[in-house]
């Protein structure tokens, strides 16, 4: 239990370090983490974007007895976008397609994701790629578009 306690303290300063230099965006949602994930889910597709999976990390929690905030994860993206970073760096499909949490933050819904330039920092990807900036650009539209009522 105390190596479980240490990781999760871990990831949660890591997070907060990450959220601190400006890796992570984190933008405030309108409703239940339910309501902005589907919000999310029909402006990501209304936009031409795949979602292919959202993940309820609640419902797993639940699932074995355990209690978590409400947290969903979103994972979508467009080839136009993901096919030349892939192109640049075939590994960087590690961390694509994109992600955004949707998660209860102490009673108010978010909306957190890193931005493309630091989630593709370790690749091979030149930071000047255009599909960097429209994905950069995307994932501030579509969260923003999705986060209100």
């Amino acid at each position: 239990m105390h190596k479980i306690s240490t990781l999760v303290a871990a990831s949660l300063l890591a997070a907060t370090t990450a959220m601190a230099e400006g890796h992570m965006q984190r933008v405030e949602a309108a409703g239940t983490v339910s309501e902005a994930a589907d919000r999310l889910v029909s402006v990501v597709e209304g936009a031409g974007a795949t979602v292919f999976a959202r993940v309820n990390h609640g419902a797993g929690a639940a699932s074995v007895e355990m209690e978590l905030a409400d947290a969903e994860l979103l994972i979508f993206g467009n080839p136009m976008l993901g096919t030349p970073v892939l192109q640049a760096d075939i590994t960087a499909g590690l961390v694509l397609p994109l992600r955004v949490l949707v998660h209860d933050d102490a009673g108010q819904t978010v909306f957190v994701y890193e931005t493309p330039a630091a989630m593709l920092s370790d690749f091979a990807v030149p930071a000047d790629l255009e599909a960097v900036g429209r994905m950069t650009g995307a994932l501030g539209m579509l969260t923003s578009k999705a986060a209100g009522g």
